[in-house]
Order: structure tokens, then C-alpha cells, then sequence
């Protein structure tokens, strides 16, 4: 059997490369090259998703293909990416929401085009893996593929695995899902790659410190900031620069502190207000897809992550249409913020996923009464 593996350089798609040839598969790496130079980005050493530091990146997974004697394949897909990730991300920023790219990328580009393109290029292969932390175990009785949680919770990357179908998950393998990190970092040493275990691991999106370098600078429209009631406290510089409950960069020299509230495009208005406001009793989650390929049962209880390293809620789901679910919390939660992924488990089962859309519900009034429920927004 032929397996591809996606390899970006890092220890986790080293070892999962490693592990699949010693278990006797032939093992081709494939390398998405997205990165092309339209973004004015400097290179400064440092390694991200997305950046010219991609070249080294290359570089290092054409190294270990080598050493261990695979077949490499860097495979070009700057424009897909662009159209992709890249624009609708920039289009969620402009609407007032705050996408997670990593998710679109897992569905539309690392399972999706990176696979097709390949097989375009008159490469075959029968199953494709990764190094991410999740597992996947077939249900004889249903007759389904289930996502589960990787054993290693501190390092579990089902939440960005969310939009995946049955069919993706039939062709695909997790070989790192049942370890845990420093375990796969001890076999990254014995397997003779210690350079690459002792390597410095980025989860960042671009190589920048700041999302400005995506933009344009008529995206950057000051407005107002105003707050609960309307009255006008401040000026922005862009509702691209704000998510909701954020409190830290706002230039407000009001005395009490103040989070995002709500970012309005159509007015082009960032609303603030006490971090007892920023609670909600629940949200609406669109284009939600089922990993089973069938929606639970109308009012199925489970378990909400609102964004990745959420603690996750207790949580009710009422269908509103097809692919439009209403999320009722447990206890109210801070920061719902419209863009980010909603994922839904059982356990540590992925039941599935769809996108935080605007207009999620108002707070309750306990939640004014205890203003320490939930946690802080990670920017």
C-alpha cells in the first residue's frame, strides 16, 4: 500500500513518516508550496504556515525524505491557497468576525486540494496521513468513521479536524493520535533525527506578529467606538484589528475596563462594554457539517469548544434548517466570538462542526452576578 504523507519539516510528519515505513507502507512526503512572494513580508528567520521562511521549510522536508530514503513531491498550490484561505479570510476580518484559517485549510487544502493536485500530477497513492493528534476508529455496527480526541489532550488537534466527511476519513491515517508528544519526540531522537526533535515548533498562522501585512490600508477604516448605549467613547483604527473580547490595544482612557462587545461592519462601529456584557447563553452555528454524514437528534446534548483551547460547555442543539443549528450553553460563556469554528463532542468523539455566526445570544442575568464564569478570548 501507498501512503502519502503531508510533511512540513517538523518533527510530528517526521516520526509519522518514520512509523509508516517501519510498519512496511511506501511512503511518499508531499509538501504544499503556498507561499509566493505577493505579501510584502520580511524573512527574519522565524517559521510559520505562511512566509518566505517556507523555502527552509522545503528545504528541511526534502532532507528527511531523503535520509529516510522516500520519494518527495513539493506540490504548488500559492493561488489555491490564496483563493481559499487567504480571501476568505480577509472577507471575515472586513465583516467583523474572527476566522480560524487552520480549519479551512485542513478541509479545502491539506484534505482536500493538496490530495488532488497530487493525484493531477499522475502521482497515485492509496491513503494519505498526517501528524496530527486525533484518531479515527471505524464503527462496525454503524457502518461509519468516528473522529476522536488524540490520547495526548494537551496537544489534541480534532477541534481543526471538524469539517472532515466520511469519505476523507476512510482514506486517511493519524499515526501519532494514540501517542504523546514527548513520546514522539523520544522516537524522533532514535530514529536518528534529532535536530528535528530539538527544532523550535511555530503554530503560527503568518510569519508576522501582527495579521496587518494581509490587508490593504482601505481595509484599516477608523470609526467609532461606542458603548452599551450607543454614546460615542473613542475612535478606532479599523474594526480589522479587533475581535470580540479583546481589552487590551483599544486606546481608551476610560477608568472601568471595557471588552469588545460586538464589531458592527455595516456601520463600521465597535461596541464595548463590561466584561459582565460579553456573556452569552448560546449562539447559532451555520453551515454545520456531521462527521457521520447524518445530523443528532433534534436537541441532542454534547459538549461545545467555541474556539480552539476553550474549555468547552455543556450544550443543547436544535436544528433551524438543514445546516443551521441553534447552540443553547449550560452556563453562559464570554467571548462567543461570529467567525470561529463551534465543534461539538460526546466524549471524545467529534460529532462535528459549523461556523459562530452574529447575532448570538444575549446574556443572562446571572451571569452579571458572577462576572468570573468562562475565560478570556485567545487573540
Amino acid at each position: 500500500m501507498i501512503v502519502a504523507v503531508g510533511m512540513s519539516g517538523g518533527v510530528d510528519s517526521t516520526v509519522t513518516a518514520w512509523l509508516l515505513k517501519q510498519q512496511g507502507y511506501e511512503v511518499i512526503g508531499l509538501t504544499m508550496q503556498i507561499w509566493d512572494g505577493s505579501i510584502d513580508l520580511p524573512d527574519e528567520g522565524r517559521s510559520g504556515c505562511y512566509g518566505p521562511g517556507e523555502a527552509r521549510d522545503l528545504a528541511c522536508a526534502r532532507t528527511i525524505a531523503e535520509k529516510l530514503g522516500i520519494r518527495h513531491v513539493t506540490v504548488p498550490l500559492a493561488d489555491a491557497y490564496n483563493r481559499c484561505v487567504l480571501d476568505p479570510f480577509r472577507e471575515a476580518y472586513r465583516s467583523g468576525r474572527t476566522p480560524n484559517p487552520c480549519v479551512i485549510c485542513n478541509q479545502r487544502m491539506k484534505f482536500g486540494l493538496l490530495l488532488d493536485q497530487t493525484r493531477n500530477m499522475g502521482i497515485a497513492f492509496d491513503r494519505f496521513a498526517t501528524g496530527h493528534y486525533a484518531r479515527i476508529a471505524w464503527d462496525s455496527a454503524q457502518g461509519i468513521h468516528r473522529l476522536l480526541r488524540g490520547v495526548d489532550t494537551s496537544k489534541d488537534q480534532s477541534y481543526f479536524l471538524s469539517r472532515l466527511t466520511q469519505s476523507q476519513l476512510q482514506a486517511t491515517l493519524f499515526p501519532l493520535g494514540d501517542k504523546r508528544k514527548e513520546d514522539v519526540v523520544q522516537l524522533a531522537r532514535e530514529a536518528g533525527f534529532s535536530d528535528i526533535a530539538d527544532k523550535e515548533e511555530s503554530q503560527d498562522f503568518i510569519e508576522s506578529d501582527s495579521y496587518d501585512p494581509l490587508f490593504n490600508p482601505e481595509d484599516s477604516k477608523p470609526g467609532p467606538i461606542v458603548d452599551t448605549r450607543g454614546n460615542e467613547i473613542g475612535k478606532h483604527r479599523g474594526i480589522i484589528h479587533y475581535t470580540v473580547g479583546q481589552r487590551q490595544g483599544l486606546g481608551l482612557a476610560k477608568g472601568e475596563r471595557l471588552y469588545v462587545k460586538e464589531l458592527r461592519s455595516e456601520t463600521n462601529t465597535v461596541v464595548m462594554g463590561a466584561r459582565a456584557d460579553v456573556f452569552r447563553t448560546g449562539c447559532r452555528a451555520e453551515d454545520v457539517n456531521w462527521i457521520s454524514g447524518k445530523p443528532p437528534a433534534p436537541g441532542v446534548s454534547c459538549r461545545a469548544y467555541l474556539r480552539y483551547r476553550h474549555p468547552g460547555v455543556e450544550a443543547s442543539l436544535t436544528p433551524l434548517s438543514d445546516d443551521t443549528w441553534e447552540v443553547e450553553f449550560a452556563e453562559p460563556q464570554f467571548a462567543v466570538a461570529p467567525g470561529q469554528a463551534a465543534v461539538f463532542y460526546a466524549g471524545n468523539e467529534v460529532l462535528g462542526g459549523g461556523w459562530i455566526a452574529p447575532g448570538s445570544s444575549e446574556q443572562s442575568p446571572s451571569a452579571h452576578g458572577n462576572p468570573h464564569q468562562g475565560r478570556c478570548h485567545e487573540k
